[in-house]
């Protein structure tokens, strides 16, 4: 048995005649909807299937102009303000002691309670075995701590360490 695979394009027109969504639906036949189904409304993409990037060198991220970088003053505690999506964080280059750790405050109003901050390092580091997390996220912010893991004689972190972030909107149910 073969079946012709279609795809129709709909749109939704509101009272004054423009377009609000267009809904892109897969047909295994001309009868029977397929599993996924998409809906563009304003510049938000609705799936009920997966999002996908066939591109072997794109992937799924965010464009250019949705990031932003902030640099921290006076110590590795202070908090940094940045309203974007993504971007980099340069620390302070305040010295942090062997096997010792220095939260900060995020404050991001793009971050949602239920959202997931990633962090990295991109650069910067001179201790040798520096690592960054996030501790808690909450509406407007994040705490991200910076841990120098080197043993107790070992040496401490004094490098601007570049901690690039990108914020992952999520719902809890």
């Amino acid at each position: 048995m073969s079946y012709q695979s279609d795809i129709h394009v709909g749109r939704t027109v509101n009272g004054s005649g423009a377009t609000t969504s267009v809904n892109i639906q897969a047909y295994d036949n001309a009868a029977v909807p397929a599993a996924v189904a998409a809906t563009l409304n304003g510049n938000q993409i609705s799936s009920t299937g997966g999002l996908l990037s066939p591109s072997t060198a794109q992937g799924i991220g965010y464009t250019t102009g949705a990031g932003g970088a902030v640099t921290q003053a006076t110590n590795r505690t202070t908090g940094v303000t940045l309203d974007a999506l993504c971007g980099a964080i340069t620390t302070n280059t305040a010295s942090l002691a062997a096997e010792s750790s220095a939260n900060f405050t995020l404050t991001n109003s793009k971050i949602a309670a239920n959202d997931v901050v990633v962090v990295s390092i991109k650069s910067g580091t001179d201790g040798g075995n520096t690592a960054v997390s996030v501790v808690t996220t909450a509406a407007g912010s994040c705490v991200i701590k910076v841990a120098n893991h080197n043993a107790a004689a070992g040496t401490a972190e004094t490098g601007a360490i570049i901690i690039l972030f990108a914020v992952i909107k999520a719902v809890a149910a």
